[in-house]
């Protein structure tokens, strides 16, 4: 084998070797999975708003309950229930959906009305909910929501 050639493969061993740590580092980050929502929330207030609820996280084919809690500091009047359902992005197991998310909204609902939110916790979780608020609530509070496997 010449000198060129023993290089050549040198390098081609060189390229294959990082070529396969980079794919292992990003298959990493793509086995995170994703799982299904669904939140009934109540929330009233004036100025403070409060609310809480309970959900439905279904993940691999098993569905776990949670709980929801929040609070919202800002210009809030009125109460309201929603109906949520949506994904959680870039889960590893059924706890990651846990932790405290916080949002920073504005939306109103008089006797109806659709809204989405996106939320992400500390772990990297994504929720992305979309649903109906029902009852008379305007809003453009800062707030936190909580969730808590039960």
């Amino acid at each position: 084998m010449t000198k060129n050639r023993a290089g050549m493969l040198r390098t081609m061993i060189c390229g294959a070797a990082l070529g396969l740590a980079a794919a292992a580092s990003v298959s990493t980050a793509a086995q995170a999975e994703t799982g299904l929502v669904r939140v009934v929330f109540t929330k009233a207030g004036f100025i403070v708003g409060v609310g809480g609820g309970r959900g439905i996280l279904t993940f691999r084919g098993h569905h776990y309950p949670f709980t929801v809690s929040g609070a919202s500091f800002g210009a809030t009047i009125g109460a309201s229930t929603t109906q949520l359902a949506g994904r959680a992005l870039n889960m590893h197991a059924p706890s990651d959906i846990a932790g405290t998310y916080n949002a920073i909204g504005a939306g109103a609902a008089v006797a109806g009305g659709a809204g989405g939110v996106q939320l992400q916790n500390a772990r990297g979780v994504i929720l992305q909910l979309h649903g109906v608020k029902v009852g008379v609530e305007l809003s453009a509070a800062v707030g936190g929501v909580t969730v808590t496997m039960e």
